[in-house]
């Protein structure tokens, strides 16, 4: 009996670490693909170049490879970089840790903040995302993607914050799942605490917005490496746009 008990505990132990070797072996494969060492497997879905019609929304996704540049410029920058025209703040490219900080600094250095708030990016970092946006809202400021430009992943949250927003005919907005946590590449059943809590987050934050939180639909049935384009009927349904 002291055999079989000591044969369980051992076994338990084994199980445990093998446990612990896995987790540690899929945190060093996220490491990897985010350093690009490996590459994720491609998606069946189109490019991003391929005109977008309803039923036919969903695109391949890359931030950092992204066809879409800012006229002048042939990469999208790594982290948000802001240009004042007049009395419009463009932000241009990915979202960074800290952007929400430099973001702030930025309208507290300037005499009056901007009345608009022109968008040009692929996503990046959800929290400073959710952070922008509620400076945003505070200081009064609308929203637009114009012509041509993009919006994907974080970034509809940042739109979703001002108090009229607005996208043009040519404009791409879209939305997929979010990874929350240190290791942005992990599945989601190693973080379900951390996936749990970011997704609660969002939805007091689309609440706060005045955002139809069936806008969480689409985005929790599309994987990172995909994108869904949003058109304009839903984006009027879930009032990601307001009427002119």
């Amino acid at each position: 009996m002291n055999r079989l008990r000591n044969w369980g505990a051992a076994g338990g132990i084994r199980l445990m670490l093998g446990l612990q070797v896995g987790i540690g072996a899929m945190l060093l494969v996220g490491d990897m693909l985010g350093a690009g060492i490996f590459t994720p497997r491609p998606t069946p879905a189109p490019s991003m170049e391929q005109p977008v019609r309803p039923g036919d929304q969903t695109r391949r996704f890359e931030p950092r490879t992204t066809p879409f540049q800012w006229p002048g410029s042939s990469t999208m920058p790594r982290r948000l970089q802001l240009e004042t025209q007049g009395d419009r703040l463009h932000l241009l490219g990915q979202i960074a840790p800290g952007d929400a900080e430099r973001f702030a600094a930025h309208l507290d250095g300037m005499e009056a903040p901007p009345r608009q708030l022109s968008l040009f990016s692929p996503g990046g970092s959800v929290a400073d995302a959710l952070d922008i946006g509620r400076r945003v809202r505070a200081e009064g400021m609308t929203t637009t993607v114009q012509d041509g430009n993009i919006c994907l992943s974080a970034c509809p949250y940042i739109l979703a914050a001002g108090t009229s927003r607005s996208a043009g005919p040519e404009a791409m907005v879209g939305v997929h799942q979010h990874y929350f946590g240190e290791n942005t590449l992990l599945p989601a059943f190693i973080a379900v605490e951390d996936i749990q809590r970011g997704q609660g987050e969002l939805m007091q934050y689309l609440d706060e917005m005045g955002i139809d939180l069936r806008l969480m639909q689409p985005a929790l049935m599309t994987p990172p490496h995909e994108i869904y384009v949003l058109v304009e009927e839903e984006m009027e349904r879930y009032g990601l746009i307001t009427p002119e």
